[in-house]
């Protein structure tokens, strides 16, 4: 049978891609490209055909990029070749060092805008005008990977964003988690050497599953907080779009009357809090270790533009005297129940980067960029990482001037007498390069003691001393609320995690020593990882100070905080030749009309004739598009394409795996052979959803809405019935 017509193997909401909205005012970049190269903005090319020559880095054109100069045909390769000395001598010095952490990250560009003024708090510009736009830039990452490491690790997220303000560049440097592992910088070292690969044999990476980390954790009572955030899904989520973000430290927003107030920064994402399974983030790792990235990507390319409110956590100094914590805690966060959030803004990533490394790898954050009308708190770690991140720059970038940078550029007017070292594109003008100077308006800036930065007056008088605050000395409390604010499942998962990072460890002593503190915070909890371990129960840790019982904190649940529709989430659609052509149409308007996304995969990627002779082409062959790549699938063979399927191994783990992970299926008329043979029992649950006929697509859709059938895990998962959660 001819095919009718060829349609699309995928479609998003939106699908041709939408355009972003302009930078607001004043965002061009401060140098133009022609300047950033050194000429002045002039331009030497004059013709079409000259503004497409290769040239060299002086601006030479090159005749021949195929061949270096030689002498004969087959002659040596002569030294006067400077075209090919220049290329060699580029591509030879074209890395820079990695980060030492957060070394893996993707970024986008975007605009913040406010919504809810707080300039009665703080005389910051970016936040007082309602309806302002102000440019930004966000880098998420991993912590412990190399660059080259995998997306899906199981690891705490960086969400670094730059905002460039009116009156300078404002960096809000968090991560997806609102507690950190340390309370003192003097730690930082130990802990990255601890988690990173152990030095003898340069292995594991991107994992925290071995001796040294746990040895670390294990002797450090402060980490077992942020240990608890690191256990849970938390750390291996669906995707950038859908993390929280944190500022973590408590910062000080001050006013123009000179008043502060204590902040703590949040980013909600819009499109709801989601996480993978910890065996579908191991295959989703092995069949695409770019997921995060190529996620991010494809939603802005087609105008399903991530977004997150900022909101902020104000309070007073009476406030935090009130707190059973010391808000100067970075292993503490204040709950949300405790001091509500207040949505102050919106945050829109609307624009892919055009060189990665021109923007995501060359952009430096820093603590330590705030502007007027925001300053630091007493946060030791905080005042730590000020230290590090400014020094950490001249290392990778090489200079002083990394500001002159593009994706570093404020993009304000930027006026000092700061002169000369590696690669300086600006320097002062005029005879005066100092400060002060009696050369009047010629003489260059001057200080501005009416809108210029000024540090909060706060009392400070005490002795020098090396020691650690008695009042950060509760180190299981929050951990304990943290567990207990977790829904059943989320508590298995977080035993699962135990259990596992614990197995890799060699060492019985770390191991009795982890589940020491796990004593501390939940008896259940440390009962099942002992057992998982096939471990005796250790005595508990000696804690400073005894567990508080806090209340549960809703806010804390990933599942608590999941999306309400499957708007922005993928369904793969598994078709061969003969499938239902009505049910294909009415599955994708649906999905279409959610904002969803689809793809179809198919035994061969050039894709399907359905039953109506339709064409279409397929965006996954099976073998290459498996299950853990999509939020839901849909299997929808023909009676005769079923049996082929039923006897090749990728498709039966293509549902045999959507099974396992918990996901909604749509099990067509023709499905079962598979199914069966596969192993899987249809008869099981309600996450098995018939797609029998065109009008069960829509009820499909909405049944997605959920993302996962979780009752499904605690049924057929061996370590359920010894799990503390069931």
């Amino acid at each position: 049978m001819m095919a009718k017509s060829m349609k699309t193997a995928g479609k998003v909401k939106g699908e041709s891609p939408a355009k972003a909205p302009p930078l607001p005012a004043g965002a061009d970049l401060p140098t133009s490209y022609a300047e950033a190269q050194g000429n002045g903005g002039e331009t030497h090319q004059t013709t079409a055909d000259a503004a497409l020559t290769m040239t060299t880095q002086q601006g030479v054109p090159v005749a021949d990029d195929q061949n270096s100069l030689r002498a004969g045909p087959r002659g040596p390769t002569l030294l006067e070749d400077f075209i090919l000395r220049e290329k060699i001598f580029h591509f030879d010095h074209e890395r820079i060092p990695e980060r030492v952490v957060h070394a893996r990250g993707y970024g986008a560009h975007g605009v913040f805008e406010l919504t809810n003024s707080l300039a009665e708090y703080s005389r910051a510009d970016v936040l007082g005008t309602v309806g302002q736009q102000t440019e930004a830039f966000v880098r998420f990452s991993t912590v412990a990977g190399n660059k080259g490491s995998m997306d899906l690790a199981r690891d705490v997220r960086g969400f670094a964003v730059k905002l460039y303000t009116k009156q300078g560049n404002w960096d809000i440097v968090g991560n997806n988690i609102p507690v950190f592992f340390i309370q003192d910088a003097m730690k930082f070292p130990d802990l990255v050497h601890a988690v990173k690969q152990e030095p003898d044999r340069a292995f594991p990476q991107a994992q925290s599953a071995h001796d040294n980390f746990w040895d670390f954790a294990s002797l450090t009572p402060e980490a077992w907080h942020m240990v608890m955030w690191q256990m849970s899904d938390r750390t291996i989520p669906r995707s950038f779009r859908t993390i929280e973000g944190f500022g973590v430290h408590t910062f000080r927003l001050v006013n123009a009357e000179g008043k502060s107030t204590f902040v703590k920064f949040h980013w909600k994402p819009r499109q709801g809090l989601q996480s993978v399974m910890w065996n579908e983030a191991v295959k989703i790792n092995g069949a695409d270790p770019d997921f995060h990235r190529r996620d991010l990507w494809q939603a802005i390319e087609s105008g399903d533009f991530p977004q997150w409110d900022l909101g902020v956590q104000l309070f007073d100094q009476a406030t935090a005297d009130s707190l059973p914590f010391d808000h100067l805690d970075a292993t503490k966060l204040i709950p949300e129940e405790h001091i509500p959030v207040r949505i102050v803004g919106t945050l829109t990533l609307n624009r892919n980067v055009d060189n990665f490394f021109a923007n995501t790898e060359q952009v430096a954050f820093c603590t330590q960029n705030i502007v007027p009308g925001i300053d630091f708190s007493d946060d030791p770690l905080l005042h730590g990482r000020n230290f590090s991140y400014l020094d950490t720059q001249l290392k990778r970038l090489g200079s002083p001037n990394f500001t002159h940078l593009p994706i570093n550029a404020p993009r304000c007017p930027v006026a000092n007498f700061q002169q000369d070292g590696h690669m300086a594109m600006r320097n002062p003008k005029g005879r005066a390069n100092y400060e002060p100077n009696s050369w009047g308006p010629e003489g260059g800036p001057r200080e501005n003691p009416e809108i210029g930065f000024q540090s909060f007056p706060a009392d400070v008088q005490s002795t020098k001393q090396r020691i650690r605050s008695e009042t950060f000395a509760d180190h299981y409390s929050q951990a304990r609320q943290f567990f207990v604010s977790q829904q059943p499942v989320e508590q298995k998962h977080i035993g699962d995690a135990l259990v596992f990072e614990l197995s890799k460890v060699e060492r019985v002593d770390i191991r009795a020593r982890a589940v020491s503190h796990l004593r501390n915070i939940d008896e259940g909890l440390a009962a099942t990882v002992a057992d998982g371990l096939g471990l005796a129960l250790p005595d508990a840790a000696k804690a400073a100070k005894p567990t508080l019982d806090l209340p549960p904190s809703p806010a804390l649940s990933i599942l608590g905080n999941g999306p309400k529709s499957f708007k922005g989430r993928k369904m793969g659609i598994f078709l061969t030749d003969g499938s239902d052509a009505a049910l294909f149409t009415a599955l994708t308007g649906a999905l279409d009309a959610e904002g969803a996304v689809w793809e179809v995969v198919a035994p061969k990627i050039g894709g399907v004739t359905l039953d109506d002779g339709t064409a279409v082409a397929a965006k996954q062959k099976i073998d290459g598009g498996p299950s853990v790549l999509f939020d839901a699938v849909a299997v929808l063979p023909s009676a005769a394409g079923v049996q082929l399927l039923a006897r090749d191994a990728p498709s039966k783990d293509f549902v045999s795996d959507a099974f396992a992970h918990c996901k909604f299926i749509g099990v067509g008329a023709n499905a079962k052979p598979l199914f069966d043979e596969a192993r899987v029992p249809l008869e099981l649950d309600d996450g098995f959803v018939p797609l029998a006929k065109p009008k069960d697509a829509k009820a499909f859709v909405e049944a997605c809405r959920t993302l996962r059938y979780w009752p499904r895990e605690l049924k057929v998962d061996l370590d359920a019935a010894s799990s503390h959660a069931g």
